[in-house]
């Protein structure tokens, strides 16, 4: 009888290497742990450069130093080759992040030979085996089906790491999160994501009535520069909807945020809707838009009201984004049915239970799916969820590599310090605040993990 030997325990000469999907922050962090525990990969990215979806906001300038923008091993890697690191409490743009961290890691010797870019992932399954199937899966290889340049390649791998983001895919902009015909009809008047307002985009929304839809960060972004805008052209109107009710929830923690930067864009928000210069329309929910004599009308309920904002000339999208899972079908995962998210993570992130953006340090264990060696990573871990912080990313990938690598110990140990968002107590969604479920040390409360575990990594969400 032929024993079976797993493909994780081959020599390493003989070893299929470990895909990793998308070549951002997280792709490539990835990459560089794997190659410092001397575990053969290989990387795959849609755009045609790493980092593309970055380059799609580099004008932004992110609330994140480089202290938390740069993963440890990559750092590592980069220093040994003679690169220059960034002052860790400098905060860069976008465009400084993709130029000055990640491609010089893509064009060090031990990532490029490994990365193919303009290949489009569209199926992961098992080599031969549908997701039916169960007797002898585990044995078989990863067959990841792309194309690259128009032609289908088929690569092989005994481990994936799915870091593909999910900023491709904006969510719309009705609440019920459905592309109407008639949204999708608009699509030269909206735009999705942050547009550069003060630079190439200027001559598209001065002097205009635009509406800005969203309440997390990407549309405080876009709201400042577009009072910016009004600043230099006053006939520049700007109406802002959310679903929330609270501002203050909106706002965030200000001052008591442990990144300032995010800190001041609340402080900034505020500002601009008490000065007058940003209209606000709290609780309105968009049910549908129109077109009438080259405008746009939004309508939708305000609390129980019936609303329609007229005359718009343009519409700025900011209501986050969702995971792309169409070509995980024939692998088996456990998808959390609300968020999108990893299953094992939607208990510490569901905005409609925490109102705390702090999250108990994970890895490998709570990123498991069914599909063994199967992982999604990053972002796209999160699914629905907006309190990403990159450096989440870089620990969930540093313990999945050594997990991968056979060191089950270090894939179990912490080593993340997260800062603090300050907006513990402003309550979400009718749930407890995360400060009273840590007083009731709630075990399934993100910040009540964190006290129960004692994790010395990461302060206690409500201080």
């Amino acid at each position: 009888m032929i024993k079976e030997i797993p493909l994780n325990r081959l020599p390493v000469a003989n070893r299929l290497p470990v895909a990793i999907i998308g070549a951002g922050p997280v792709g490539l962090a990835a990459a560089a742990h794997l190659h410092a525990l001397g575990e053969p990969f290989l990387l795959i990215e849609a755009g045609s450069s790493v980092g593309a979806n970055i380059r799609k906001w580099e004008h932004v300038k992110l609330f994140s130093p480089w202290a938390y923008n740069i993963d440890k091993a990559a750092k590592q890697l980069l220093l040994s080759s003679g690169w220059a690191a960034p002052l860790d409490a400098a905060i860069p743009t976008g465009r400084e992040l993709v130029e000055q961290y990640l491609e010089p890691l893509a064009e060090l010797p031990e990532i490029s030979p490994h990365l193919h870019l303009n290949t489009l992932v569209t199926a992961i399954t098992r080599k031969g085996l549908s997701k039916v199937k169960t007797y002898g899966r585990h044995q078989l290889a990863f067959a990841i089906y792309a194309v690259r340049n128009g032609i289908p390649h088929v690569f092989e791998a005994r481990a994936v790491m799915d870091a593909a983001g999910t900023w491709s895919n904006p969510n719309p902009l009705r609440s019920d999160g459905i592309y109407s015909l008639e949204e999708q009809a608009l699509e030269n008047q909206i735009l999705y994501g942050i547009p550069d307002v003060l630079g190439k985009d200027k001559g598209r929304y001065r002097s205009k009535k635009v509406l800005v839809a969203g309440s997390g960060h990407s549309a405080i972004q876009t709201l400042l520069e577009l009072a910016e805008l009004q600043n230099e052209a006053n006939d520049t109107k700007i109406v802002w909807a959310i679903r929330k009710q609270n501002l203050e929830e909106v706002y965030g923690g200000r001052d008591l945020d442990g990144l300032p930067a995010r800190g001041q864009l609340g402080k900034r928000i505020q500002q601009a809707v008490e000065s007058g210069a940003v209209e606000v329309m709290t609780s309105f929910y968009i049910e549908g838009i129109e077109k009438n004599n080259g405008k746009i009308q939004a309508a939708g309920t305000m609390g129980s009201k019936k609303t329609v904002i007229p005359d718009i000339d343009e519409i700025v999208v900011n209501t986050g984004s969702r995971p792309d899972l169409s070509y995980v079908r024939e692998v088996r995962v456990s998808i959390d049915p609300s968020l999108e998210s990893v299953y094992e993570l939607a208990s510490l992130i569901d905005p409609n239970v925490h109102s705390c953006g702090t999250v108990r340090p994970h890895g490998e264990k709570e990123l498991r799916h069914p599909e063994k060696d199967y992982y999604i990573v990053g972002a796209k871990s999160y699914g629905r969820a907006t309190t990403f912080l990159m450096a989440t990313g870089y620990e969930q990938v540093r313990s999945i590599a050594a997990a991968l690598a056979g060191d089950m110990k270090s894939a179990g140990r912490v080593e993340l310090e997260l800062p603090e968002t300050g907006v513990c107590g402003v309550g979400a969604g009718g749930g407890d605040s995360c400060c009273e479920a840590e007083a009731h040390k709630d075990p399934q409360s993100s910040c009540g993990s964190a006290a129960a575990n004692s994790a010395p990594t990461i302060p206690s969400c409500c201080g």
